[in-house]
């Protein structure tokens, strides 16, 4: 998590009573194992804000960044003119777009919640590309409507949806934007929805630009196993505080689609487990342009391509964008 939203939290979170804030992130973790969408706001009031943003929020941020920077190298150069935040909650995917393309740009964020909605606007103030974003209430779901924009975030969404909203929200996004990028939990049932979203939009004419290396069926069987990666996420003391943890940080799983109308160039290949470091060679699990999954082998006789796999990580492009050729 970058300091500037880090500072923002703690300020924004200072003098809150903790037994408050610990009894609804305990409501919120039943909420988010499960798989029940709702019809109402998750995000009630003050204190549930409260939590989510402590609780939930740099992981959601580190998730987001990671997926915006697969797709920011498949598409160099570019830079979105405008953003919507298709139910944002406290903002932390505009967070990750401001950090992964910096400067100021039409923002505007659709949650139903407006006690998150109030708070994101308040931490929003800490960061000088967001000071002017637009914090929308909106109903999430087969009514929605949205204007042209360059890129539509929806993150940690689809779980809160019934099937036919999903739907018509993908669809909306299609027709809105010329970049999409959905991100949901690293859970087979996340990287369902996930797979049904990137089905939507290739449907509609997207190209994927990541993190999969071509817009044709995914490889892996249903059932079988399921797409997802990791970012990691350093932890604030109150961050600790209210995880319960020790470590200075955790990993958040995680499954995307970035998907756009622009011309991409997705990776020939993306590094899909984590890679297994042996003596003299490295063990690389890819997703490849043949549209299958293979095992590839690098050793010390490839010689800098080795060095590049040593230090190659999990959802990272391969080979890398700036790799010998």
């Amino acid at each position: 998590m970058n300091d500037p939203l880090r500072t923002a939290l703690a300020e924004l979170l200072d003098g809150l009573p903790p037994t408050e804030v610990t009894a609804a992130v305990d409501r919120l973790i039943t909420h988010y194992r499960g798989d029940t969408p709702t019809h109402a706001p998750i995000l009630r009031d003050r204190a549930d804000v409260a939590a989510y943003a402590a609780y939930r929020m740099p992981a959601t941020f580190a998730a987001v960044r990671s997926a915006l920077e697969a797709f920011a190298a498949a598409v160099p150069g570019w830079t979105p003119g405008s953003h919507v935040d298709i139910g944002g909650g406290t903002g932390a995917a505009t967070w990750a777009v401001a950090e992964t393309w910096p400067g100021a740009r039409g923002v505007t964020v659709l949650d139903w919640a407006e006690p998150a909605l109030t708070l994101g606007r308040q931490l929003a103030a800490a960061h000088p590309d967001l000071t002017d974003a637009r914090w929308q209430r909106a109903r999430i779901g087969a009514d929605l409507t949205l204007d042209d924009t360059d890129l539509v975030t929806v993150s940690y969404v689809l779980n809160e949806l019934s099937e036919t909203d999903r739907a018509a929200l993908v669809d909306a996004a299609a027709r809105a934007a010329r970049t999409v990028v959905l991100v949901e939990a690293g859970t087979p049932a996340g990287y369902r929805r996930v797979l049904e979203a990137r089905d939507r939009l290739v449907e509609a004419g997207f190209r994927v630009a990541a993190p999969c290396p071509h817009s044709a069926a995914c490889p892996i069987a249903p059932g079988t196993d399921w797409c997802h990666f990791s970012a990691r996420v350093g932890r604030s003391s109150l961050h600790r505080q209210v995880k319960g943890g020790s470590l200075a940080y955790e990993d958040e799983k995680f499954s995307y689609v970035a998907a756009t109308r622009l011309p991409a160039e997705p990776a020939p290949a993306r590094v899909v487990r984590r890679p297994q470091i042996r003596k003299g060679q490295v063990l690389l699990d890819l997703c490849e342009t043949e549209e299958r999954l293979r095992r590839t082998t690098v050793t010390k006789r490839h010689g800098d391509l080795y060095k590049a796999a040593r230090d190659a990580d999990w959802g990272d492009a391969w080979p890398p964008y700036d790799a010998p050729s």
